[in-house]
């Protein structure tokens, strides 16, 4: 992540096409909060920043030996990892063996009351997942289910440029809701919809004046 080069972070949101537009309803339990972290751009943006000082985005290998193309890292009390002993949460960084940064207020806060207005009272979030998708990187669709409750909301807050996400239904083989996130956008689904199939389209090149020619998503969750 970068700003613009003159030593201050832009306002992105003087432009109207970041304008938030309220919030659609994805799901019975699903929806999507448009431009909620606006007025928090810049705390956002710094404090990502420094989480990514202390444990820098790498690539992690699938159970079956993949590199992944989605650059990740994570804060909070436990980390999401993947690696030949499977998807697991951890409470310690692998690659550097010490226990992953905590979660920044102002995350942990925007959140809970993002998840407060999608019907979802009392979400604290014990972890982020932090993942950078790069022009053509894409998500293959999958379910969110390494986590001991799943009756908490699952909280997905995006940065930088646009991506499709893809909401599926309760198989993988069930069409596939397309969905345009654009920056400060939060996506928030749980209860019924919790364990919906889920991607993210190869992202298509372009330029965002915070992120550059990126997009990073903080996945909001309740490990344990």
């Amino acid at each position: 992540m970068s700003s613009d080069g003159r030593g201050a972070t832009p306002d992105l949101f003087a432009d109207p096409q970041f304008a938030p537009v309220g919030r659609e309803r994805l799901g019975e339990q699903a929806w999507v909060l448009r431009g909620w972290a606006r007025e928090h751009d810049a705390e956002v943006f710094a404090a990502v920043q420094a989480v990514l000082a202390d444990a820098p985005l790498r690539h992690m290998y699938t159970p079956g030996g993949q590199r992944m193309a989605v650059a990740t890292s994570s804060c909070g009390g436990l980390g999401w990892t993947s690696s030949a002993a499977g998807y697991r949460y951890l409470s310690r960084d692998p690659q550097s063996g010490r226990a992953w940064p905590a979660m920044p207020p102002v995350l942990a806060e925007l959140a809970e009351r993002a998840a407060l207005e999608a019907g979802f009272a009392d979400f604290a979030p014990d972890t982020c997942l932090i993942n950078r998708y790069l022009p053509g990187v894409r998500l293959s669709l999958h379910q969110d289910r390494d986590e001991q409750d799943l009756a908490q909301p699952i909280v997905s807050l995006s940065l930088g440029l646009p991506a499709v996400f893809l909401f599926g239904g309760a198989t993988r083989a069930e069409r596939q809701q397309p969905v345009l996130l654009q920056h400060a956008d939060v996506l928030v689904w749980g209860g019924v919809d919790r364990l919906r199939f889920h991607g993210v389209r190869p992202l298509k090149p372009g330029w965002h004046p915070l992120l550059g020619e990126q997009r990073i998503n903080l996945t909001f969750r309740k490990a344990l």
